[in-house]
């Protein structure tokens, strides 16, 4: 029988990770096994207080828990921040359309993140790298506000960037101590030569205005509206398409979304508000 995506399932909260000041990720066990694709979102639920949605920060292939990296921004992400272990939660979903992977084979997969926008990213890169002989390479751009703002600190600055058919660099917007890497914006380490822009795909995920540069970069340097994948997941709420908050013109993000490339949007409106 097919599980009734409206009703959560129960689980618990087994360990959580300090990511940054303001960013803890969740290991999360449901009690039925679990699965979603990467860039898919779910309802997290405290039960008798309310739901807010997240996408997983950890690999699908994973189906006896997920990781769901939150930051603290308002009431409900303020109250799963004040959770601890054994917290008991639901877990509702999975909902909506994430990347199209098996478009991706034989490709450069050029992908650009800032601050918390790595939760997304990381379930794909994760995914990537599970099947890293089926891309031509991974390339990932990634900023953050000061180096403790990275999150996934202990395998992004070090595991991540040893394997290979992977090149990733890094930048913040401003350092003190003994930061080395670049200082700017994710903007001043992207450029046109990281791939080959003839065969490869964007993936973009990060703060509406970032992305907003970043895809105005990358269509300077030549790439194509379809070949840029956007990460929209900003004013989902219900996740099935009844409350409306999520609507991008004739889209619902939480149905349609949240994954869209940047040509299915870019003729609506305030899409970066």
């Amino acid at each position: 029988m097919k599980r009734n995506l409206y009703q959560p399932i129960n689980g618990g909260i087994v360990d959580i990770i300090e990511e940054s000041p303001t960013i803890k990720s969740f290991v999360v066990v449901p009690e039925e096994t679990f699965r979603f694709e990467t860039g898919q979102f779910v309802e997290l639920t405290l039960p008798g207080i309310g739901e807010a949605p997240f996408t997983p920060s950890s690999s699908p292939s994973d189906t006896t828990k997920m990781e769901i990296t939150i930051m603290k921004a308002g009431q409900m992400t303020a109250l799963l921040h004040d959770c601890e272990k054994g917290q008991k939660i639901g877990i509702r979903g999975p909902y909506g359309k994430g990347y199209p992977v098996g478009d991706f084979i034989g490709k450069d997969v050029y992908i650009i993140g800032g601050g918390v926008g790595l939760a997304p990213i990381r379930s794909l890169f994760l995914t990537l790298v599970e099947r890293i002989n089926d891309f031509k390479s991974v390339v990932c751009r990634f900023g953050a506000k000061t180096p403790d703002d990275f999150i996934y600190k202990n395998t992004l600055f070090d595991s991540w960037q040893k394997i290979d058919g992977v090149d990733i660099k890094l930048t913040v917007d401003g350092a003190s101590g003994d930061w080395d890497g670049n200082i700017g914006v994710v903007t001043t380490i992207l450029s046109a030569g990281d791939v080959d822009i003839s065969n490869a795909v964007v993936v973009v995920c990060g703060p509406p205005i970032m992305m907003k540069f970043a895809t105005m970069k990358l269509l300077e340097f030549g790439f194509g509206p379809e070949q840029i994948y956007l990460s929209m997941e900003k004013n989902m709420s219900c996740g099935v398409g009844k409350c409306g908050h999520c609507m991008i013109g004739k889209y619902y993000v939480c149905k349609d979304g949240p994954v869209f490339t940047y040509e299915q949007i870019i003729g609506y409106p305030n899409i970066w508000d």
